[in-house]
């Protein structure tokens, strides 16, 4: 998995030798599953369990962040501006396909209400026992559907999707574009941060495999969490492993340090010795499976709350 070499910025790239048989020939990637998923993908995905590929900020920004944060909430506070009690954010649910199939990403009312559920369960601290809950509510705002072979195989900061999000985004910096499609290099999804709005609006919101929504068929990551993690960035928080075992973390004073992203489920790992407490791997923000994360922490709701009255509040 991910250390603090910043492997966290490039998650699940497919090696070419893995896609093609030493003789040229294509390989299992051309064998499909019954949900619509090449061998290769599936295969991959459960074995690395790498999640996203949301940028990683250096330590000289997310210092200035802190201190521009304090700026705008004192600004914001005077005008009136920083909301109180539950926050509600608007959601443009965005369905890019290949084709009107459902096992090329064609996804029917039934998915996106299942995955608008799954976010408002994870914020209310209701997905499993022991959560915690945040300030947020996700309401469906609208829904659209684009057949678009390229843009189904967007890569992040590629021109399908600058393309794809200059025709479908919708919105001020308040509402979440949420796109699903199959991200090329057999990524998870991605997003941007709230204080990346001012510098491009087009470009705010969130991108996901539509295979990680609840039902969907890329096991162990099928559960709807791949959502509630992006959606964390879009709204503020980075990895919990962001800056490993140093004093330099996600910004969150009680999430403890680790080393590196989790995989699978292992509660009770503890990397950094010398720091307290155990790896937080049931967080939504660590790269655990979906079966494994139900919970933010309570620093985590503050932040995205922070976050959203300094940067999205309407």
């Amino acid at each position: 998995m991910r250390t603090q070499f910043h492997f966290t910025i490039t998650c699940i790239f497919f090696s070419l030798a893995t896609m093609f048989a030493c003789d040229g020939n294509p390989s299992d990637a051309d064998v499909i599953y019954g949900d619509g998923f090449p061998a290769v993908e599936q295969a991959l995905l459960s074995r690395t369990g790498r999640r996203c590929a949301t940028r990683v900020p250096a330590a000289k920004e997310t210092i200035g962040l802190e201190m521009d944060i304090a700026r705008r909430l004192y600004d914001r506070a005077g005008r009136g501006v920083a909301k109180a009690g539950t926050i509600d954010v608007p959601v443009a649910f965005h369905v890019i396909a290949a084709s009107r199939s459902k096992a090329q990403g064609y996804l029917s009312p039934t998915d996106i209400d299942k995955q608008i559920a799954k976010l408002n369960l994870a914020h209310a601290g209701k997905d499993r026992a022991g959560g915690k809950s945040t300030r947020f509510a996700f309401k469906l705002a609208s829904v659209d559907r684009t057949v678009n072979a390229q843009w189904f195989l967007m890569s992040p900061g590629g021109p399908q999707e600058a393309a794809a999000k200059r025709s479908l985004r919708k919105g001020g910096p308040e509402t979440l574009n949420l796109y699903t499609a199959t991200p090329d290099q057999g990524l998870l999804g991605w997003a941007t941060f709230p204080s990346d709005y001012t510098k491009n609006p087009i470009d705010d919101g969130v991108v996901i495999h539509w295979g990680t929504l609840p039902g969907g068929g890329l096991a162990p990551y099928h559960e709807g969490d791949t959502a509630v993690h992006e959606v964390g960035h879009w709204l503020g928080l980075y990895h919990t492993f962001q800056g490993g075992c140093s004093k330099r973390g996600d910004s969150v004073g009680d999430t403890p340090a680790e080393m590196g992203a989790s995989s699978g489920c292992p509660v009770g790992q503890d990397s950094c010795a010398d720091a307290p407490g155990d790896d937080p791997v049931q967080n939504f923000m660590d790269y655990s499976d979906d079966s494994c994360m139900f919970t933010f922490s309570a620093g985590q709701a503050e932040r995205m709350t922070r976050l959203f009255n300094s940067y999205r509040a309407p």
